[in-house]
């Protein structure tokens, strides 16, 4: 929406950097994704060799552990609580323990087919029930690592979105259900009603210009 927009000169200065960063986030995504976009309308997926994902998830993986740094900013763990309507305790304590659930949702089940499972194989938990390390230190530099900053600052766009537009946690699971979907899910059913909390589907501001119909 907001490239379509730029385009047709309809956004003003201060969105001009939106645009930019869609720009960033859709070429990376359709860089990554074309594999599996190829491979699913071609029926290619079912006669390729099995260790043609395995060299594509290599890509995306590394072999050994990378050295440990900061990936998930402490915005998307705010961001969680305000839609959940939770006190943020600050980042020095201990968070809910379920965020890790939705870590594993938001981000690793949405970011590329093979690649939750891949991480959980490579980085098995021990008796504790704790693992060797944390699952993007197994992500590769080239195209790991971009493909998980790319992805994170679109959740985070859209976590900014649902607090902005008042929307509570179950609102803003159904938007990324719909415009960010697990990888091999089901899109559901835009259905309304206070009972699902479900929203429509989505569509560009009443400022935006409809596309011109050919005759």
């Amino acid at each position: 929406m907001f490239i379509k927009a730029d385009e047709a000169n309809k956004l003003t200065k201060a969105q001009k950097h939106i645009a930019a960063q869609a720009r960033i986030l859709f070429d990376g995504l359709a860089d990554v994704g074309i594999v599996a976009l190829v491979d699913e309308a071609t029926g290619y997926q079912n006669v390729r060799p099995r260790d043609a994902l395995q060299a594509y998830l290599d890509k995306i993986l590394r072999r050994e552990l990378a050295a440990w740094s900061k990936k998930f900013p402490d915005e998307f763990y705010i961001n969680i609580y305000r839609l959940k309507g939770w006190k943020w305790p600050g980042m020095s304590t201990n968070r809910y323990s379920v965020c890790a659930h939705y870590t594993l949702d938001l981000i690793y089940d949405r970011l590329a087919p093979g690649v939750r499972e891949e991480l959980e194989r490579r980085s098995p938990k021990d008796e504790t029930g704790r693992r060797r390390g944390k699952l993007h230190q197994w992500l590769g530099d080239d195209y790991g690592h971009p493909m998980l900053a790319q992805h994170m600052h679109a959740v985070i766009m859209f976590q900014r979105y649902a607090i902005q537009t008042g929307q509570n946690w179950g609102q803003f699971m159904t938007m990324m259900n719909q415009v960010m979907p697990k990888k091999g899910s089901t899109l559901e059913l835009p259905f309304n009603g206070p009972a699902t909390g479900l929203l429509p589907p989505f569509s560009p501001p009443p400022s935006a210009s409809p596309p011109s119909l050919v005759q």
